[in-house]
C-alpha cells in the first residue's frame, strides 16, 4: 500500500484546524472534550486524516481518562509507534502508519488480555457506525 503524502498546504486545506493541529502538529484536545469520549456505537474508527481503518468499537472502553481508549488497534500495520519525549516524560507516541498522522498515545494500564489503554484523540478519528 502506498503511504499518503501530502504538502503541508493541502493538509492544511483538507482538515479542520483541531484536526490539523492533532494529526500535523502533535497536538492534543482537552481531556472530556472530544467527540467520541463517550460514544460506543458499533462501527469502525478510521483515520481523520486518510481515512485509514485504526480501530474496532469492539475495542473501544470507557477507561475514564478523558479520551477514546481502545485496547488494541485494528490490525499490527494499522499505527507506528515512536519514543516521544516531550513534556518531562517518556511516553509511546502512537501515529496512523498510512499517512503519519499523530493519534496519541499508547499506555501498559488498559484491560485484558492485552493490558494496553491506547489512549486517542477524538480530532484524529472518524466513526464508521455499521
Amino acid at each position: 500500500m502506498t503511504k499518503v503524502q501530502k504538502t503541508e498546504a493541502e493538509w492544511r486545506a483538507e482538515l479542520n484546524p483541531e484536526q490539523y493541529h492533532v494529526l500535523r502538529e502533535q497536538g492534543t484536545e482537552a481531556p472530556f472534550s472530544g467527540e467520541y469520549d463517550h460514544v460506543f456505537e458499533a462501527g469502525t474508527y478510521r483515520c481523520a486524516g486518510c481515512g485509514a481503518e485504526l480501530f474496532s468499537s469492539e475495542a473501544k472502553y470507557d477507561s475514564g481518562c478523558g479520551w477514546p481508549a481502545f485496547s488494541t488497534p485494528a490490525s499490527d500495520e494499522a499505527i507506528d509507534e515512536e519514543s516521544d519525549k516531550t513534556l518531562g516524560m517518556v511516553r509511546t507516541e502512537v501515529m496512523c502508519s498510512n499517512c503519519g498522522g499523530h493519534l496519541g498515545h499508547v499506555f501498559p494500564d488498559g484491560p485484558r488480555p492485552t493490558g494496553l489503554r491506547y489512549c486517542i484523540n477524538s480530532a484524529a478519528l472518524n466513526l464508521e457506525e455499521e
